[in-house]
């Protein structure tokens, strides 16, 4: 329904709508509206939500005698709007705007016109544009203000004689006869579609059937003076031109409390006779008859959505050209198929309720198989449920469900059958399978019948005469087939209003094609000056939009240099700029350029240029003086270059994208004497190693273009080096790191071009703009700086021969003093050792005289200033990963050779911040090695210990089990913390279980246990079963909440099975005490924070393969008899609801075996098993405790796979309800208990402590209010929609 909400509003003094640019930027204002489409007729401009308001009036517009009975009013009724805001004046407002839409809909050529005078006299102010409103109403509202209107003119009363029909009820007293009659007036008819299949059917309902009072509901009839028996009956009285049918689509669900809109199927036909439904029946059929030319359509649901209308053009005032259908004839079928066409009606394959019946009906039992239905329609229709019904109608279960009047189910659920009791055949209403476009309900059809298909000798039929629909759609009006008002049948886009008018109302001739028919002579000439207005604007529009700015650059201000054109001046722009029409030619340009450039002389060429980073460069050439600009593909901000065509001051150019300049990066050797690599003056020192950090010193570097289908050969010889002369290519990426590039040396590597290279171009060497190339002489490799390796050149920059700064720390943890922490820089290269660089750095800081014997080493640091493992002092700087120009930390210590490892290490626990020890080991050395060092390090004893690695939140992890394998075999790596644990290393696959037993009230009521289990002093716990909350009310669910008690820990191997776990189990000394026959009178829960989880099922199944890790809660249940449940049998706790109350009976343990059938029939067989009742009489539903509700348990609803042909009843086992073990499943017999309501007393508390809950976090703060937000929403709450406003349209006083 909401159109484009940013349209900007129309100019009052022009009356035209405005409709956007459809991305063109228009240059001279707004773009004036488009004309009218190929259909020829105009739509109607969306205000942001008057879609419904557009289709009504676009069926009144198309309603000829409704628009010529408006016309039929002059000013001398209505007045003038020019006179609207006198005083004195009388002016009807409503009507002279509805003349003048109609007017520019008619006769002004613009795409779609717009509404804003008219809703401005209906008083709606802008707000209402965007307001959803409902078709129908507004329908009864228009008329209304309209007759208010007209009150005192000739066109008072020409709604009433167009739309007004009589209905007569009539009450019939059965003992006397007597008959009460009244009469109500209607504008518009309201169909039944709930229940209903075709219009027809409604009305059938409506005039045709009686109703009848009796049994308790008597009539008390006058002139007997009793309650009596009586017939009740309706019958249209009056006939009105135009019927307009109005079909309640949305419905009110009082079971959910919300509204829905109904989308099953509703046929109407395009013809209809309503003579069986009328009082009078002795007419002529032609008074009865009606014709389909309106359809309002609605698509969305019943809280918003949008309207287009169907109209048949009566008047065929538009082009109709609908788009291409195939109607050939369809090819001749078997003889068989022929004669089974004759023999039997075609089944109307679109209509699931047909198609169902159909099957259904044919079998001899009359009943079918749920699980076989699916397959039965695929046979039927070769197609599956999914692919054809499911959009429109939802599963197949559900569908079944909601026509619950049609469909039931027998044999326990298990098949589907047709009603007991259908209607006589001689008052069934019609079927959904007609298609008639002529339909007399007098005698209602019969379900099974339908067209028959054309016969081989038939020609079809596609569109009869004068059968010109369109789809008029706000401001898009597009040509439609009659075929497709039948895709309005249901669906979610579906007919909400019928239009019909009666046979009986002819055209005259010169209505045809003339839409100027019946139209006043003062709204003529307003269309015609506004279309002459339109036109204006459009040829100023089109003017001002095909300028285009061109750039002008005239080849006297260029010279050619390094294969592209540069200025002669250093002005940054030389070039000229010229509008020019662009539907003008070239020859209008050249001739307009001639005149420009009065001093020019000889050939002008005129040539397509680009700036590229090398300069100017030239394209295709304009040669054909004929064509225009938009043709040979000029646009605004084109650059043009004005030559002769052959040279610039006298060089040659090369044009085409083969020739485009590339600007590359020359770099050329810049070698220092040794005498001068030393500068004593600070200023030069300082601005030649600016030099260096842009360009390196040792290299110069050069920016020169080339033309692209240069050969590297010619920009050898261009640079004007000697042949001998090598060119390099610089290495990228991986490819340089591979050459030795190292981080810490500043070297860079480049690629000799090989010979062949010489004579391929730069465009085929793939060279583009930036691309650096090194010019080398023979000589250069003289000079440390160049080193050949094959066909590679290492550049040693002397950037290696800068300086690293060491800091002196003698203290590493604490506050160290500022004065201890001295500073020097140290001379160094990318090749010298660590050990070298430690070695000066203690000799600057003259470490070695306060400190003899003292041992130090060098660590970097990273960006938060924390300290790295110390460097390996056997390594180059460039090997260690050190950069030069930054700063290492000189602290007390050894560093680790090149075989060794740095280690940080803790006793008991994660070591905090600064907190940990460090030792230096071998890599070779075994774990157990690396324990009895760190051990022997802080003066520990015993064996009771193991080492564990921090996992990645730098807490204590696994431990590492292997102790006799080495570090390096385990990837522990320099720099990593290990943690001393105390405690011996746990066996190889051996898992650490708590176990806690249950406390079960009933054995302990049974004598089952004879002594206490355990001191009074052991930890207790509260569990609940599987889904409830610590917060809900405990005696819904299986009994009470539970003790646990905590009865001590076993060591268990994974690999052992679920049997020898129950067998050590029972070693505790906690069991020693209690009577367990065997281990089968043993149920073992898996706990999950504080609640039962899941049992351990297979006495045979291993740990491992019931995902026992190292750390679980398993709770032990002693049972009163041996169980051994398998993988798909489910424990539930099941609870009978008290008839006539709202509550339940004790729980009670019920194993269900899913294995076989896991679907709610299963489920129910097995609970009328239990209980010893009929499956179809009970009713279930599983309890979701942290909401403190149930979900009922359907058995109609059924899944489909992805793969066609399979079905498979729906698995309680998944999605939606996922049984477990635990869960509670409520049962309501219905025959003792109408209540089918599980909610409880404690249900409702607990909802309301929930909302109370919910309400606190919304105002604790902004934080709790987003998490109150997110659990309303997963509790089911809809999001809150705008509030529905009340539509109305004033009528003035006529002042």
């Amino acid at each position: 329904m909401f159109g484009n909400l940013f349209e900007e509003e129309e100019e009052e003094e022009e009356g035209f709508s405005s409709p956007s640019s459809k991305g063109r930027i228009a240059k001279g204002g707004a773009e004036p509206p488009p004309p009218r489409g190929r259909s020829n007729l105009c739509g109607i401009k969306n205000q942001g939500g008057t879609c419904y308001l557009n289709s009504l009036l676009q069926t009144l517009l198309f309603t000829p005698e409704f628009r010529e009975e408006m016309f039929s009013l002059g000013p001398e009724e209505l007045g003038s709007l020019d006179d609207k805001e006198k005083p004195e004046a009388k002016v009807r407002v409503i009507p002279l705007e509805l003349q003048r839409l109609f007017a520019r809909l008619l006769l002004v050529d613009q795409q779609s016109a717009s509404t804003a005078d008219l809703t401005d006299s209906f008083g709606w102010n802008s707000s209402e544009g965007t307001n959803q409103h409902d078709v129908q109403e507004l329908n009864r509202i228009l008329f209304s203000a309209l007759e208010r209107s007209l009150v005192g003119t000739s066109g008072s009363t020409f709604i009433h004689q167009l739309y007004h029909g009589t209905i007569v009820n009539s009450i019939v007293c059965k003992e006397c006869g007597n008959v009460s009659q009244r009469q109500e007036d209607f504008l518009d008819l309201t169909v039944c579609v709930c229940g209903v299949l075709s219009l027809e059917e409604a009305l059938w309902n409506m005039f045709v059937e009686e109703e009848l009072f009796e049994g308790n509901n008597l009539y008390r009839c006058a002139q007997c003076d009793s309650l009596v028996t009586a017939a009740k009956s309706a019958k249209l009285r009056k006939l009105p031109p135009f019927m307009t049918m109005s079909l309640l689509r949305f419905s009110f669900d009082f079971a959910k409390f919300e509204r829905y809109k109904e989308m099953g199927r509703y046929s109407f036909p395009l013809t209809i006779n309503l003579r069986p439904f009328c009082e009078q029946i002795d007419g002529e059929d032609s008074d009865y008859t009606y014709e389909l030319f309106s359809v309002i359509i609605h698509k969305g649901g019943c809280y918003g959505g949008h309207y287009h209308v169907y109209i048949r053009d009566i008047d065929e005032l538009g082009q109709w050209d609908p788009q291409e259908e195939d109607c050939k004839p369809k090819p001749q079928r078997k003889i068989k198929e022929q004669v089974k066409e004759v023999c039997e009606p075609t089944l109307q394959e679109d209509d699931p309720l047909s198609v169902l019946t159909a099957i259904i009906s044919k079998e001899s039992s009359k009943t079918v198989l749920l699980d076989q239905l699916g397959q039965k329609l695929m046979d039927k229709i070769g197609s599956s449920w999914s692919k054809k019904f499911r959009k429109h109608y939802g599963p197949i279960g559900k569908f079944l469900q909601s026509h619950n009047d049609v469909f039931m189910l027998v044999s326990n659920g298990t098949r589907v059958a047709l009603k007991a009791n259908p209607p006589s055949p001689g008052t069934e209403p019609p079927g959904p399978a007609e298609e008639t476009t002529d339909s007399d309900p007098s005698t209602p059809p019969d379900p099974g019948a339908s067209e028959q298909e054309p016969g081989p000798n038939q020609k079809p039929q596609c569109e009869s005469e004068g059968s010109h629909w369109f789809d008029l759609n706000d401001s898009a009006v597009t040509s439609i087939r009659e075929s497709d008002i039948e895709k309005q049948f249901q669906g979610k886009e579906s007919a909400y209003m019928l239009f019909y008018r009666k046979t009986q109302l002819h055209r005259p001739g010169e209505a045809l094609n003339n839409p100027q028919y019946k139209v006043p002579s003062h709204l003529i000439r307003m269309a015609q000056e506004e279309n002459i207005k339109l036109q204006q604007m459009r040829e100023k529009f089109e003017a001002t939009n095909n300028t285009v700015e061109l750039h002008l650059h005239l080849a006297p201000c260029y010279w050619l240099e390094n294969g592209a054109l540069q200025t002669v001046s250093k002005e940054p722009n030389a070039s000229t700029t010229l509008s020019f029409d662009r539907r003008k030619t070239v020859g209008d340009l050249r001739l307009a350029i001639y005149q420009m450039q009065e001093l020019w002389e000889g050939d002008m060429a005129l040539t397509v240029a680009k700036s590229l980073p090398a300069g100017l460069h030239l394209y295709n050439t304009l040669t054909d003086d004929s064509v225009s600009l938009y043709s040979a593909g000029i646009y605004t901000y084109t650059d043009l270059f004005v030559w002769n065509g052959k040279e610039v001051c006298g060089a040659t150019v090369l044009t085409g994208a083969e020739w485009e300049p590339v600007l590359l990066t020359v770099v050329r050797p810049f070698l220092c004497e040794d005498g001068e690599q030393e500068v004593e003056d600070g200023e030069e020192d300082e601005e030649r190693r600016g030099d260096f950090e842009n360009e390196g010193p040792g290299l110069k570097k050069e920016a020169r273009g080339f033309a692209g289908g240069a050969t590297l050969g010619e920009v050898k010889e261009a640079l004007g080096e000697p042949k001998e002369s090598l060119l390099c290519q610089e290495h990228k990426g991986s490819e340089r790191r591979e050459q030795g590039a190292g981080e810490g040396g500043g070297a860079s590597g480049w690629r000799v071009f090989p010979p062949d290279d010489m004579q391929r171009t730069l465009k085929e060497l793939s060279l583009k703009d930036g691309d650096a190339l090194l010019v080398l002489e023979p000589q250069s490799f003289d000079s440390s700086v160049f080193t050949l390796n094959g066909d590679v050149v290492t550049v040693t920059t002397p950037s290696d021969c800068r300086w690293l700064q060491v800091e002196f720390r003698p203290h590493l943890k604490g506050n160290e003093a500022e004065e201890e922490n001295k500073k020097v820089k140290v001379p160094a290269t990318g090749n010298m050792l660590v050990s070298e660089v430690k070695q000066r750095a203690i000799e600057e800081l003259q470490l070695q005289e306060q400190h003899p014997s003292a041992q130090y080493c060098l660590r970097q640091i990273d960006c938060t200033g924390k300290l790295l493992p110390p460097v390996c002092e056997e390594l180059s700087v460039r090997d260690a990963g050190v950069r030069l120009m930054t700063t290492l930390i000189l602290c007390p210590g050894n560093g680790p050779k090149a075989s060794q490892l740095f280690l940080h290490f803790a006793v008991g626990a994660a070591p905090s911040a600064g907190m940990e020890m460090d030792i230096i080991v071998e890599k070779t050395c075994t774990v157990k090695e690396c324990l009895k060092a760190m051990l022997d390090a802080v003066r520990l004893e015993g064996t009771c210990w193991h080492l564990r690695r921090l996992d990645w939140c730098e807490e204590i992890g696994e431990p590492l089990m292997d102790e006799d394998a080495s570090l390096s075999e385990l990837k522990i790596s320099s720099g990593e913390t290990l943690v001393v644990t105390e405690g011996y290393l746990p066996p190889k696959g051996f898992l650490r279980l708590f176990v806690w037993l249950y406390n079960d009230p009933k054995i302990v009521e049974t004598g089952f246990n004879h002594n206490d289990v355990g001191p009074a002093e052991e930890p207790m716990l509260e569990a609940w079963t599987a889904g409830e909350t610590q917060s809900q009310s405990s005696s819904l669910c299986g009994g009470n909440t539970v003790e646990l008690r905590n009865v001590g820990v076993v060591e268990i191997s994974d690999e052992v099975i679920l049997e020898d776990l129950k067998t050590q189990v029972l070693t505790l000394p906690a069991f020693q005490d209690l009577c367990v026959p065997t281990i089968g009178f043993m149920r073992v829960w898996q706990l999950e924070g504080r609640r039962l989880a899941r049992i351990l099922r297979g006495q045979q199944a291993t740990l491992r393969k019931l995902k026992l890790i190292s750390g679980t809660d398993i709770c032990v249940q002693q049972l009163l008899k041996e169980e051994d449940l398998g993988p798909k049998e489910v424990l539930l706790n099941v609870r009978m609801g008290v008839p006539g109350e709202r509550s339940y009976y004790p729980p009670e343990e019920l194993v269900w075996d899913a294995s076989h059938d896991s679907s709610p029939r299963s489920l129910r067989i097995c609970l009328a098993a239990h209980y010893g009742l009929s499956p179809d009489s009970l009713l279930l539903a599983k309890h979701q405790p942290d909401k403190h509700s149930w979900e009922e348990i359907s058995n109609w609803t059924q899944q489909f796979s992805k793969k066609r042909k399979k079905k498979k009843a729906e698995s309680l086992l998944g999605a939606p309800f996922h049984l477990k073990d635990g869960d509670t499943i409520g049962i309501k017999n219905l025959l003792v208990d109408n209540n089918r309501d599980f909610i409880t007393l404690e249900d409702e508390q607990g909802q309301q402590t929930l909302r109370e809950q919910a309400e606190q976090r919304r105002k604790g703060g902004q934080a709790a209010g987003s998490d109150s937000t997110g659990s309303q929403r997963k509790a089911g709450q809809t999001k809150s929609r705008k509030p529905e406003v009340a539509l109305s349209i004033n009528v003035g006083l006529f002042r």
